[in-house]
């Protein structure tokens, strides 16, 4: 339980704190470092792969149609996710981002609800309704929806929904992921270079090892997650995942001075009651179950 709780905490904390590192690379365009993440990732994922000598899953996953399919299309969504919130750091929204962290727990709920037919309780409807209206009132006093924040939780949800009925394990599956989008990473990287855009050529030698660093930078919190998951309950998971998109508005108001006036405010405080009404619902039921057994 202990190893549990500090693999996730580590993996949240490091996913909390990515916005120190985009911040170092903005000179370099959001599609170009997002290129990068995809090859240095599967570089070191090969590394992960060969070190462990396991490659048995491999070939059945890229003959398998219905697999293959599946996997194409968490990697489009997943490459959409990190695009929009590399972009999103770089402009200077790391606030809006986390917006979009916070609510993703509840647009699981609701992708539960309406295409895994699962049943919500009256409680956890109450919170979707409190979240809803957080949006709402973001959405008055902004003059436009939270685009970001739904967006980054849209397509985080769907990711988490794909790989939730997916065969293939967190390093399995994000090795697969990565192996299909790279192809399209290098055509991309590569026409950079020719054109004379290349911020990896042109850019200076720290830029260069930022860009290689996507790799672990990326890989590694995946697979800390994956390991601090199978360790502890989910509920105290779903407590710990609070930590990233805390740091990350922490970073954006008192680092970078984002704006954060009494209007944001108020919208943010009602989709946080949401997930602590949620949260704990999910505790107290938990525990009741467990009694009972």
């Amino acid at each position: 339980m202990r190893t549990g709780i500090l693999y996730a905490a580590a993996a949240y904390f490091i996913w909390g704190l990515l916005p120190l590192y985009l911040k170092a690379m903005k000179q370099v365009p959001a599609q170009e470092i997002l290129m990068h993440r995809m090859a240095w990732s599967l570089v070191f994922l090969i590394a992960v792969l060969l070190v462990r000598k396991h490659w048995d899953w491999l070939k059945p996953a890229l003959t398998s149609p219905r697999v293959l399919g599946r996997f194409i299309a968490s990697a489009t969504v997943l490459s959409i996710n990190w695009f929009i919130y590399i972009w999103a750091v770089n402009d200077g929204r790391v606030v809006d981002a986390s917006l979009g962290y916070f609510i993703n727990p509840l647009v699981n709920v609701m992708f539960g609800y309406f295409l895994l037919h699962e049943r919500l309780r009256r409680t956890q409807w109450a919170a979707i309704a409190v979240a809803a209206l957080g949006v709402l009132w973001l959405t008055v006093q902004a003059g436009q929806l939270p685009w970001i924040g739904l967006m980054l939780a849209a397509s985080f949800g769907t990711y988490g929904l794909l790989r939730k009925t997916a065969p293939l394990g967190a390093l399995e599956g994000l090795s697969l992921e990565t192996l299909l989008l790279t192809p399209f990473a290098l055509a991309y990287i590569s026409w950079l270079a020719v054109q004379g855009q290349s911020g990896f050529i042109n850019g200076d030698t720290t830029t260069r090892w930022l860009l290689i660093a996507a790799g672990p930078i990326t890989a590694i919190p995946l697979l800390l997650f994956a390991a601090g998951a199978r360790r502890i309950p989910m509920s105290l998971l779903g407590l710990l995942q609070y930590i990233g998109p805390t740091l990350q508005m922490m970073l954006g108001v008192f680092l970078w001075h984002e704006p954060f006036n009494q209007g944001k405010l108020i919208g943010f405080a009602l989709i946080w009651s949401a997930l602590a009404l949620y949260t704990l619902e999910g505790y107290f039921v938990g525990r009741r179950q467990a009694m009972a057994t």
